[in-house]
Parts: structure tokens; sequence; C-alpha cells
């Protein structure tokens, strides 16, 4: 007589697929959907997060559940967010089903589900867990991932770090540095909050339906201590987005939408201590900074 299998504790092809038609769910160009189908890549994604037990993590479109089952099977508590209503419903079922240790303790379950847009997340809405988030780890939806990434950053100033499965061309601007080709204003906006790296990079048949571009694993470190303070934040991301709409010009000319008139502009620059002959492309984030700390202190702010 032979053993029983194992119940399977997480998705698989055949259970992927089992949901989705239940369900009536088709993965969507429009909300930038590929669910992954792959338990070791899962597992993978979850072990290079550093994500263990007793970790706090907010997910953003869990889909059917793939990675969250990955996550919470270490015994990490996740706060997964989901637009899609169907899809929302469904994965605390589905979660129940296959590790119902997760909801031991029915005063404080390991998983809650937030049902809305990820961009329309807001601090209300996460209030109805125990402590906030501390970790990021997502399959971000491709179509929006920098403008949600970037959200999250400043909603949650409290993650100290995670991973994020993006498009492969979208994490390398992510992670880019001043002077590669890659870099731009995702790449600067994303240094404020701390240090990105390309943590590894994942098969295309991992997904299902099979995407038609390639991807990679984004991870994230915070820094130990905030660049700057909030005024100063909105003021450095309005200086990178005014560099980086004319990335071909001189900083002189680039920035007087923020900074004023030519003169002002260029007097600013070069108090700050840069050339105000370099482009955007040549500035860390610290430059930037400097920039929009050297404006505030001549009081040019309108």
């Amino acid at each position: 007589m032979t053993d029983a299998p194992a119940h399977p504790r997480l998705l698989g092809p055949n259970e992927v697929r089992d949901l989705s038609e239940r369900l009536g769910v088709s993965p969507t160009k429009k909300l930038g959907q590929n669910f992954v189908i792959d338990p070791n890549t899962v597992r993978k994604i979850v072990r290079l997060a550093g994500v263990s037990a007793g970790d706090r993590v907010i997910e953003i479109g869990p889909g059917l559940g793939s990675l969250t089952l990955g996550i919470t099977e270490v015994g990490a508590d996740v706060t997964a967010v989901e637009i899609d209503r169907r899809l929302a419903a469904e994965l605390l079922q589905t979660a129940r089903a296959m590790q119902p240790e997760v909801f031991a303790d029915p005063d404080a379950p390991r998983l809650r589900v937030i049902h809305t847009d990820a961009l329309d997340l807001s601090a209300e809405m996460l209030l109805a867990a125990p402590q906030p988030p501390e970790v990021l780890v997502a399959n971000l939806p491709y179509n929006v991932s920098v403008p949600i990434l970037m959200h999250l950053l400043e909603l949650i100033p409290g993650l100290r770090g995670g991973l994020v499965m993006v498009q492969a061309e979208v994490g390398h601007r992510i992670a880019a540095g001043p002077g590669s080709k890659e870099y731009g204003a995702p790449s600067a906006k994303a240094a404020w909050y701390g240090d990105w790296r390309i943590a590894g990079s994942v098969s295309r048949r991992i997904f299902w339906p099979v995407p038609g571009v390639d991807s990679v694993l984004v991870g994230y470190e915070k820094r130990a201590q905030p660049r700057g303070d909030e005024r100063e934040r909105a003021l450095v991301f309005e200086l990178v987005n005014a560099a980086f709409a004319q990335r071909r010009k001189m900083l002189r000319q680039a920035l007087q939408p923020v900074l004023g008139e030519l003169d002002v502009a260029v007097a600013t620059i070069e108090a700050a201590g840069i050339a105000p002959t370099a482009r955007a492309e040549q500035l860390g984030i610290d430059e930037f900074l400097a920039i929009a700390r050297e404006h505030l202190a001549r009081g040019d702010v309108r």
C-alpha cells in the first residue's frame, strides 16, 4: 500500500487552469495579468525576497493566489490587493482549502484581501491589518508597474525591502544608475527610497498565458535614513520630471519650468555644485536633492 500524494499547498498548472475555468476568468492584457503556474519559481521568489515567518507582506495583484500561497507557506502575513472582484473573493477560499493553518486564529488570520485598484490604495484601507506592511512582494501588472511601485513607496514609508517581478525592460530602468542608457525618471525616483538591484530572471514559461516579453526580479532595500522630508521629495520629483521630459537639453534649460528664468536657474544649479550644462542622465538623486535644497533656501518656490 502506498501513501496518498500530499495535498498541494501551492498552485501548479492544473490548479490554475481549473480555478480559471470554474471562475470564468481569463487573464487580460488590459489588467496586465499573467498567472504564475510554477511552484518552484514561487518558492524562489519568496526565498530571494528574504521573507520568513512573522513578516508582514503586501502583495499587489495576487490573481489566483500562486505567489500569495508561497508567502503564507513560510509563515508570513499577507495583505493582498486585488482589482478583480471575482479573484478577490476567491483568494480567501483557495488559501483556506490549501493552507488551512493560515486561518488557525480566526481573530488574526494571516491573509487579508483588499478589493481595489492598487493606484487607489489608501492608508485608511491598510488600517484593518494589526500592523502596517513591511515587505513588498509582487508580480506587478506589467502595464502599470512603475506607477504602482511609486505609489506604494510613498504610501507605505515603513517598507524595509521587497522583491517585484516586472517586465525586463522596466526592471532594468528601475535599477539603473546615472550615465547608463536605461537611466531615467523611474530610476532616479526609485533611488530616493533606497537601493535597487536585478535579483534574477524568470522564464516566460512559468506564466499562463505565456507573455511576449521577458521578466526580471528586482530587489529593494530601504535606506537607513530618509534622504529628505516630504517637501523636499515633492520638489525633487518635480525636478526629475522636468529634467527627463527634455533630457536632450541642458539642465539650465530643462529645469526652467521649476526653477524660473534662465539666470535664476543657472545660479541655483551652480550654487548646488552642478554644471548648468549637464544633462538629466548625468545626475544621481543626491544631485537633484542638492538643487532642490538650494531652490528652497533661496525662497524661489512659487
